[in-house]
């Protein structure tokens, strides 16, 4: 790798950040253009609730087992051997879900796609912090994770149900999958592996030593990472599977409407992933997750209580994602990688990743699909409030990593000393 010790390479940066940012843009779009369809799948298809969970549920627990694996994997032989085979296989997997004949063959493309998904994520976040200055880790990862909502829950939506007016919906798959295979080219042209090294200055460690993968867990913050990881992602898979069929069945709204309310859920996402983790590198990543979480309750329990008002209910789903995408990336990015060795960096984010998603992403809704069928779509909203008071106690607890802070109270101490 080419050395940045004199000149930062913000050419590089640009481009790296770029590009990993829309691939984790399509991502978001092959995991959730799904979701508006549902209702029209479920009619189709002559699936329930139940279903609904299962399908959700599936590809995170395999989302979540891939970024323990290939976390770890990326850490030994480098990026570029991730990244891009798993990129080119959930683009292809993609298109295959339009056109899948059942359940189970449904679930299977998505137990697929969650692995190649799963392999992408955490390994394309340290790549990104890699890329990066060090003082601009929050921001970086904010802009790569911003696009996941945007182009995933904010766009899609929109997109997808105005698509269905003119293309059947199957084929709406097979057209999400195309630009996957165009940015695994350009990443291919232009992403580089790092060293262990130059990793090492984005670490509060600043330690470029080996140490084997169970090492993660001698650093807080991962432990509790992991557990704050399961209540950010209760609430973002639990809300868009359950929303469009709460809107449109219990709510009455239009298909329209609710591919308008829906879209909040990508706006907010993508607001709060960019705003707060910007924001956290002057003021901290602890006080930014206190505020977040807070935030993300109040929100989210409004709209667990607001009428079938469209505009309202946007601006409370667009808050409620605001500040749990200002979580996620917070908790998965800096917060993660800063807090352990180099060698452990996509180690420790796919560990956090991986744990997060199996039992947030995979056992919350298939409970919230099984309650949501036995007792009413709305009260799968109450898994979400609850995980949200769990989380608050995980963000006080954690210790504080954002170079602006700790450097500063480094600083501190040193001229203490030298008072003394």
């Amino acid at each position: 790798m080419k050395q940045r010790n004199e000149v930062w390479d913000r050419t590089y940066e640009w481009k790296a950040v770029s590009l990993l940012s829309i691939g984790f843009g399509l991502v978001g779009i092959d995991r959730f253009m799904i979701m508006p369809l549902f209702p029209i799948m479920m009619s189709e298809r002559h699936f329930d609730y139940q279903d609904l969970g299962y399908i959700a549920g599936a590809l995170a627990v395999a989302w979540g087992l891939s970024s323990i694996f290939m976390g770890n994997l990326s850490d030994r032989i480098g990026h570029r051997k991730v990244i891009i085979p798993a990129m080119l296989v959930f683009s292809l997997l993609c298109g295959a879900s339009g056109f899948a004949s059942g359940l189970g063959s449904l679930i299977l493309i998505r137990v697929l796609m969650g692995l190649s998904e799963g392999a992408y994520t955490p390994v394309s976040i340290i790549a990104t912090i890699d890329a990066s200055k060090p003082s601009r880790h929050g921001f970086n990862v904010g802009l790569q994770q911003t696009m996941m909502p945007l182009l995933g829950l904010g766009l899609s939506p929109i997109l997808v149900t105005q698509l269905l007016k003119i293309v059947p919906w199957h084929w709406i798959f097979a057209l999400a999958s195309l630009p996957g295979f165009i940015v695994a080219f350009l990443l291919y042209r232009c992403l580089r592996d790092s060293d262990v090294k130059s990793a090492a200055k984005h670490t509060e460690t600043h330690d470029a030593s080996q140490h084997k993968w169970s090492d993660v867990f001698r650093y807080r913050n991962i432990p509790l990472n992991i557990v704050g990881m399961f209540c950010w992602v209760t609430n973002l898979v639990i809300l868009p599977a359950f929303l469009p069929s709460y809107f449109t069945e219990s709510l009455h709204l239009s298909l329209e409407q609710m591919g308008f309310v829906l879209s909040a859920i990508g706006f907010g996402g993508a607001s709060g992933a960019l705003i707060m983790p910007s924001i956290s590198d002057r003021l901290g990543r602890k006080p930014v997750m206190i505020l977040s979480v807070l935030g993300a309750f109040v929100f989210l329990a409004l709209l667990t209580q607001c009428d079938a008002n469209a505009p309202k209910l946007f601006a409370w789903l667009f808050m409620t994602l605001f500040f749990i995408f200002a979580l996620i990336t917070l908790t998965v990015g800096p917060i993660s990688a800063e807090s352990v060795p180099a060698a452990l960096m996509t180690t420790a984010s796919g560990l956090v990743i991986g744990v997060g998603e199996i039992f947030g992403g995979g056992i919350a809704p298939a409970l919230a699909g099984y309650v949501a069928k036995h007792y009413g779509i709305d009260h799968a909203m109450y898994f979400a409030l609850g995980a949200l008071v769990v989380g608050l106690m995980v963000a006080i607890s954690l210790k504080e990593t954002a170079p602006s802070r700790t450097l500063g109270l480094a600083s501190a101490r040193l001229g203490s000393d030298v008072g003394e």
